[in-house]
């Protein structure tokens, strides 16, 4: 499996989110404590909001913990909302357009998980993809084409709507190929101005997943922590496992859930899957 953390709030230095913490995203590559392994070092990717028209994008095959370039862009960047992905491959190879967060237009995506079956399955699934989106995968991986299958049914209008027909498409194609647990997941995505992470599998024992408690209550926890004075109040992560070393800082997002942050404010709603017209 992966490791992820997703921010949004007032811009920061990547650096400061990615690499100062205890137990930072850069530490998990090498020493997870809740993955299903301990290393994730089969590349990296972050990606990043800032005044252009579309979020910029790094992605290496390097191990996150080795890598000179990826420490020199993320002291040099501040953004409001960014993403940061270390990977740990299943069956796909290690090379860069494998790597997340993935990109189209405005929108980013990263994915902690697998599709069961998934050498199975692909065709059915790459066939359901809008033609016109198409020609613009360019990995390998299980967790582009279920971007696609998002996009497809409407991911950048109805982010909810179109994760929940992406992944019933994916449960409805591996069960009628025999597969029992089809998906298995935790995903964020982001317009650059709201953030959607999602935590479900078919099996109901989902990858971990955990939201920040605000800003506010973590000051009156810890009043003495000048990090949190320096946050603004509508700063926010979700991650694969928490960062840093303050008891009661994370709330464990439940199984089948959505979590939607937007300007300083979460939401957690029911994820289901439903059923998707493919064409």
């Amino acid at each position: 499996m992966c490791r992820w953390l997703a921010y949004t709030g007032s811009p920061v230095v990547l650096t400061a989110v990615l690499y100062t913490p205890v137990h930072s995203l850069i530490d998990q590559s090498l020493h997870a404590k809740l993955g299903a392994e301990t290393t994730n070092g089969d590349g990296f990717g972050i990606g990043w909001y800032d005044e252009r028209p579309t979020p910029g994008v790094f992605r290496s095959t390097e191990p996150a913990w080795n890598d000179a370039n990826l420490r020199e862009v993320a002291s040099h960047v501040a953004s409001p909302l960014f993403f940061a992905h270390v990977r740990a491959a299943i069956g796909s190879a290690v090379q860069q357009t494998n790597c997340h967060p993935f990109r189209h237009d405005r929108r980013l995506w990263m994915h902690n998980g697998f599709i069961d079956g998934y050498a199975r399955v692909k065709r059915e699934l790459a066939m359901a993809v809008d033609p016109a989106l198409y020609p613009q995968i360019a990995g390998q991986t299980d967790s582009e084409i279920l971007f696609y299958l998002a996009l497809t049914f409407g991911l950048e209008t109805d982010p909810v709507g179109a994760v929940a027909r992406a992944v019933g498409l994916v449960e409805a194609t591996g069960r009628a190929h025999g597969v029992a647990f089809p998906f298995q997941g935790t995903i964020a995505t982001s317009d650059g101005a709201s953030l959607w992470a999602f935590r479900y599998s078919s099996e109901g024992r989902t990858r971990s997943m955990f939201l920040t408690r605000d800003i506010p209550t973590l000051r009156e926890m810890y009043p003495d922590r000048e990090i949190l004075h320096a946050a603004s109040d509508d700063a926010r992560m979700v991650v694969s496992e928490p960062i840093g070393d303050l008891p009661g800082a994370w709330l464990e997002v439940p199984e089948s859930t959505v979590a939607v942050v937007s300007r300083g404010r979460e939401e957690l709603r029911p994820f289901t899957p439903t059923g998707a017209n493919t064409r």
